[in-house]
């Protein structure tokens, strides 16, 4: 994870929780979780968003910088099947997939 985007992770942690989880997870359970922790104490939602910061950054050593897919509660999934977490090969259509003969 490159520093920079942790640094700003960490920041929106620390400033407001519930923010933090919503950039991570999207609209998931988590972000609800996230702000009933939040409501019921400050700490308990900066010690679940830093949670959440921890297993994306499990998940980008793992699978490589956006190989995943959140998949909730905090697990993560590759998002390509293929070693190395590329993407598989698009189709070629018409003359661009070098097979075009003169």
């Amino acid at each position: 994870m490159p520093v920079g985007e942790l640094t700003l992770d960490a920041q929106v942690a620390i400033l407001f929780p519930p923010a933090a989880a919503a950039f991570i997870t999207g609209c998931s359970c988590d972000l609800l979780i996230n702000i009933l922790l939040t409501i019921l104490g400050y700490l308990p939602g900066h010690l679940h968003a830093f949670w959440l910061i921890y297993k994306k950054m499990q998940a980008e050593e793992r699978y490589g910088r956006g190989g995943y897919i959140y998949v909730g509660n905090g697990e993560y999934q590759p998002a390509y099947a293929q070693p190395g977490g590329a993407p598989p090969a698009q189709p070629n259509y018409g003359a661009t997939g070098g097979g075009y003969v003169h």
